[in-house]
């Protein structure tokens, strides 16, 4: 009888880490876009606020529905801000048939979609798909931020803002989904997460 407790603890380790490498896994969703709108922005009003030692300035109020294309997370000097990138798309660029012609790679806070010949015009792409550095508003955010997985369509809503930081660190948000290279990604604090 003994014998048998012994091995209950060491059961529940296997099915939590079991549990563990299935909540990352990657999600597959059929062919068809997933989401039809682009991100919704809008003028704020909302005031300069600190977080840590920085300085962040709202540009605009920013509602972004899109499905996971990819996820980096940072260990950088802006970590303790943004510890998280997501690689997004919508419209075309959330449809599986149409990354199928496509490898999304994301490092050093960039995001480079490679085609292949069979891939949609990348103009068409890359104004339907975006690379944004998340700064989680509180812990909670921060949490359901860590469980968003790659393929998975999730609703952030925040805002989007410059910011400011020691030794003249500065960070400016890209506030159009049509430009592209160093200084277009969206520096998005974010407020809300959900996910379907």
């Amino acid at each position: 009888m003994l014998r048998h407790w012994k091995l209950l603890p060491a059961c529940a380790l296997c099915v939590l880490g079991m549990a563990g490498l299935l909540s990352g896994r990657t999600l597959e969703p059929d062919a068809g876009v997933l989401v039809t709108d682009a991100p919704r922005q809008a003028p704020t009003a909302a005031a300069p606020f600190r977080i840590l030692d920085y300085e962040l300035t709202p540009r605009a109020a920013y509602d972004i529905e899109a499905r996971v294309l990819g996820i980096e997370r940072y260990r950088d000097e802006s970590a303790p801000l943004s510890p998280l990138d997501l690689a997004v798309g919508w419209g075309p660029m959330s449809d599986s048939a149409v990354l199928e012609t496509f490898r999304v790679h994301q490092a050093a806070r960039f995001f480079t979609l490679y085609p292949t010949e069979r891939s949609i015009d990348m103009r068409v792409a890359l104004v339907n798909a975006a690379n944004m550095h998340l700064i989680p508003a509180s812990s909670t955010v921060a949490g359901r931020l860590r469980k968003v997985r790659r393929g998975q369509v999730v609703r952030l809503r925040g805002l989007l803002v410059d910011v400011s930081g020691p030794r003249g660190f500065r960070w400016k948000t890209s506030l159009t989904r049509d430009d592209v290279g160093a200084g277009a990604c969206e520096l998005f604090y974010v407020e809300e997460v959900a996910w379907r």
